[in-house]
């Protein structure tokens, strides 16, 4: 399953037009991403909030992360307080997987943020939650807390954000978003044939596999046929170098086509 790095900022003392300040509002956009998440078969991890940048990094080069995605919204300098509006979206130049996020996530943004022309792309060499960091890494600057304007349009879209994010996180890792909701399980019996399954691996690691079961988890109450569903898949296979009896137990994020 792809496994995200989740790191809402941490700057309480930063302070919005009209009260609340940056950790608070990306946090809640954290949570409003965790369900969709779930739902679409990614896993994360969130940062420590009592722990700054330099720990956030660290924690995300501790574990295997395929994305770390940082949050935060912007302020002008003093001499512009309150006057710029916009969203940049900051990749490594040396990472053609961070780029290639930042620009799925800023076009994404185009769709939901009022000034469309003002959602970019932008390389930084000197953001160490972009730079640092040993997953792909995109830091998302979303809008200007000191513009009473962009500082509304994010307390009033939270939710709307969330599935912004976590669309282009699907569209990165190229499987479908999927609404939050119950999971649903089920079983596959082919007789002995094998089930053709789309196996799920990063952007630079796409190929096939087949697994004669799967348990499927899906948002909607009846899968539709004809149509591609995120599965969790669990199948047995023998270890290197063991005996014909011995079974290692793998379990992938999958594609699955399931036809009634």
């Amino acid at each position: 399953m792809p496994k995200v790095f989740l790191s809402p900022s941490t700057q309480e003392w930063n302070p919005y037009v009209d009260g609340g300040n940056e950790e608070q509002y990306m946090n809640l956009i954290a949570d409003r991403m965790e369900p969709y998440l779930r739902a679409s078969g990614i896993t994360y991890v969130r940062n420590d909030p009592d722990r700054n940048v330099t720990g956030a990094i660290a924690d995300s080069n501790a574990g295997e992360f395929d994305v770390h995605l940082a949050l935060h919204s912007n302020a002008a300098p003093e001499s512009l307080a309150g006057k710029l509006r916009g969203i940049d979206v900051y990749y490594s130049p040396y990472d053609k997987y961070s780029e290639t996020l930042a620009v799925i996530t800023a076009n994404n943004f185009m769709s939901i943020y009022p000034l469309p022309d003002k959602s970019s792309a932008k390389p930084t060499t000197t953001l160490g939650e972009v730079t640092q960091t040993r997953a792909p890494a995109i830091l998302c600057e979303i809008g200007y807390h000191d513009n009473r304007e962009d500082a509304d349009w994010i307390r009033n879209n939270l939710t709307a954000i969330a599935v912004n994010l976590t669309q282009s996180l699907c569209d990165y890792f190229g499987i479908p978003l999927i609404e939050a909701g119950p999971v649903f399980r089920g079983t596959v019996v082919t007789d002995g044939s094998n089930l053709n399954l789309r196996q799920f691996l990063l952007p630079r690691e796409r190929s096939s596999a087949q697994s004669p079961t799967a348990a499927c988890s899906r948002s909607t109450a009846v899968p539709t046929a004809g149509m591609w569903y995120p599965t969790r898949a669990w199948w047995a296979m023998p270890a290197a170098n063991s005996l014909p009896s011995e079974k290692k137990q793998h379990d992938r994020l999958l594609s699955c086509c399931f036809l009634f």
